[in-house]
């Protein structure tokens, strides 16, 4: 069976790579991300492996039926660059990776809240230039402050426990509660009522039409000012202009992504000899008190791992007629 990945870096040969020698799949890594323009790359493959912003819309699905493809397999838990529908339609299966090592993501999340706090990248930059003064690095401590996590699915719910740990009162809003996080000390609020009494707030949810642009101009005006905000979920689910405006007035505080609305161009690839265009990432990069992490709150060996060998175990149970337990439909 051969299998054509897109958008493949080093990483994702090496534990693929390590991860088929218990399938013995016929594997072909190509480096550029599909979209309309590349299709024809596909040769004889029935399967094509994407990741999170690969183009899989109406018009690449049609062309990649054409080539005699069956089946997408994302490495990925997102599925908002796919077109379930007309996928379905052609008879085109789609499978994901639900979860993987929910730890890597919440972890990643603390870290760049850490970070920001504690002025940990202007620290190691001053230091670096032997200036060892402490003036405008203060941070607070974490202790007692009210944090807000929007989302307590898997990585949420990793999310809430760190905190607790912190010593932090956690507000959650999810439209179904964890009873073992409320066990553990967490209080489920209204959206409305979490904005406005969290001192940092943590998006950890799906994007979909009801969380496109959650964080925007109306919901900043009602979050607590100087508010902490975190997000390594999609970038979509914030207005970015509008935390733009949030950030210049004050009433955003720091601001912590791993993830950006427009990060298809930009995200996974060296630009380092080049001009960024894009005006509204370059503006973020200005601040002081933001923090911009390129997607990597995935990036551990655990959840590469995972995420390996969920990816060829679906395909495995597509090729041999098993129920997809990973399938994502319409």
């Amino acid at each position: 069976m051969k299998i054509l990945f897109y958008s493949a870096q080093p990483y994702d040969q090496r534990y693929f790579t390590a991860s088929n020698q218990s399938h013995n799949y016929e594997l072909r890594f190509l480096e550029y991300p599909l979209n309309e323009d590349n299709t024809a790359l596909v040769k004889d493959e029935t399967i094509v492996c994407v990741f999170v912003n690969d183009q899989v819309n109406a018009a690449v699905l049609q062309l990649l039926h054409k080539k005699g493809v069956k089946l997408i397999a994302l490495r990925c838990a997102g599925f908002n660059n796919v077109d379930l529908k007309t996928a379905a339609a052609l008879g085109i299966k789609v499978v994901r990776v639900p979860a993987y090592s929910p730890h890597a993501v919440a972890e990643h999340a603390i870290t760049l809240l850490l970070a920001l706090n504690r002025k940990i990248c202007k620290a190691n930059s001053r230091i670096r230039d032997n200036n060892f003064t402490l003036n405008g690095l203060e941070g607070f401590d974490l202790y007692q402050k009210t944090v807000g996590v929007i989302g307590t699915g898997n990585i949420g719910a990793v999310f809430c426990k760190i905190m607790l740990g912190f010593g932090c009162k956690v507000l959650a809003y999810d439209v179904k509660s964890d009873p073992s996080l409320v066990a553990a000390g967490v209080a489920y609020v209204a959206v409305d009522t979490l904005l406005a009494n969290s001192d940092i707030i943590s998006l950890h949810c799906p994007l979909m039409d009801a969380t496109h642009h959650l964080i925007n101009a109306a919901t900043i005006a009602t979050m607590k000012r100087g508010a902490t905000l975190i997000n390594t979920s999609r970038g979509a689910l914030i207005d970015t202009k509008a935390v733009i405006e949030g950030l210049k007035n004050g009433h955003i505080g720091a601001l912590g992504i791993d993830v950006y609305e427009q990060e298809e161009q930009l995200f996974f690839h060296d630009h380092s000899g080049s001009i960024i265009l894009d005006d509204i990432i370059s503006r973020l990069m200005t601040f002081p008190n933001v923090l911009i992490t390129a997607h990597q709150g995935f990036f551990t060996q655990e959840a590469l791992t995972q995420i390996a060998d969920t990816t060829l175990g679906n395909i495995s149970s597509f090729i041999n007629g098993k129920q997809l337990l990973n399938e994502v439909t319409a």
